[in-house]
C-alpha cells in the first residue's frame, strides 16, 4: 500500500509540473543559463505581457528620450517600440504624431484608446509601458543587464534590475517595489513569463508566502518576467 501511494504521488507531481514548463518554485535551483533578453527587444515583455489598462503606471510622467512599447490588444500584433523625441512626441500606431511627454503611461494609453475607437477599432485596449527611461541611460545601464517589471497595486511600479549573482523570488520582487498597495489582491498575483511556447501566466498566492511562511510557493524571478498585482474586489 505504501508503495502504491508513493507511486501515485510521484506521477501526480510530474503531471502538475508538465502543465507549465516555465514554473520554477523557490525550492528548485534557479535558472541562470537562459539566454538574456535584450533590454530594448522589439517584442518587449513590459507591453507584450499585459492585457489590462488598469494596471498601467499612472504616476511617472513620460519624458523625452524614453523608449515606449505600445500595443493594441485587439490588433493581435507584437508591441511596437517608439522613442520619445526631443519635442516630446512619438509616432503612435494608426494615430501618427502625438504628444507623449508629460503624460503617464495610462494617460497616454487612454488618449490613444479614444482616438482609435470608432475610427479603427470598435473597442481598443491600448497598452503603453516605458521600456527604457532617459534616467537609465544616464545611470549607465548596459544592454546585457537582466530586469523584471512590476505593475499594478504596489507602492512603486517600474522596471527593476535582476542581479546576475543573486536569486530573487516573487515576494522579494514585490518588496523591492515597496510592497503591496492598500487594495492589492495578494492571493492572486500574476507572473507573466516568456517561454518558447509563448507567454505563460503563473498565479501565485503571495499571502500564503508572506504571511503564512509557505516558502515552497515562492517563485524565482527570471529575466524579462512581469509581475502584475491586480486590485481586489472591495464591497462597501
Amino acid at each position: 500500500m505504501k508503495h502504491l501511494i508513493a507511486t501515485f504521488f510521484l506521477v501526480g507531481s510530474s503531471a502538475l509540473l508538465a502543465q507549465d514548463p516555465g514554473y520554477a518554485p523557490a525550492a528548485a535551483p534557479s535558472s541562470r543559463a537562459q539566454a538574456p533578453v535584450a533590454y530594448n527587444s522589439p517584442n518587449s515583455m513590459s507591453a507584450a505581457g499585459l492585457n489590462d489598462m488598469s494596471v498601467l503606471d499612472n504616476t511617472r510622467p513620460i519624458r523625452p528620450g524614453d523608449l515606449l512599447s505600445i500595443r493594441v490588444v485587439e490588433d493581435r500584433k507584437p508591441a511596437e517600440q517608439k522613442e520619445v523625441d526631443v519635442t516630446g512626441n512619438i509616432q503612435a500606431p494608426y494615430v501618427g504624431l502625438i504628444q507623449a511627454a508629460g503624460k503617464t503611461s495610462r494617460q497616454l494609453a487612454e488618449e490613444l484608446k479614444a482616438k482609435l475607437e470608432g475610427a479603427y477599432f470598435r473597442v481598443a485596449t491600448v497598452i503603453v509601458a516605458i521600456d527604457r527611461s532617459r534616467e537609465d541611460e544616464i545611470r549607465g545601464y548596459r544592454q546585457d543587464m537582466h530586469f523584471f517589471t512590476v505593475f499594478g497595486q504596489v507602492i512603486r511600479q517600474g522596471k527593476y534590475e535582476l542581479p546576475l549573482d543573486e536569486d530573487v523570488t516573487i515576494s522579494q520582487a514585490i518588496l523591492r517595489a515597496g510592497g503591496f498597495a492598500q487594495f492589492a489582491n495578494t492571493k492572486k498575483v500574476k507572473l507573466v513569463r516568456d517561454t518558447p511556447s509563448g507567454n505563460k501566466t503563473i498565479l501565485v498566492n503571495c499571502d500564503d508566502i508572506m504571511r503564512r511562511g509557505a516558502l515552497e510557493k515562492d517563485v524565482y524571478i527570471r529575466n524579462g518576467d512581469v509581475v502584475i498585482v491586480i486590485e481586489k474586489n472591495v464591497n462597501f
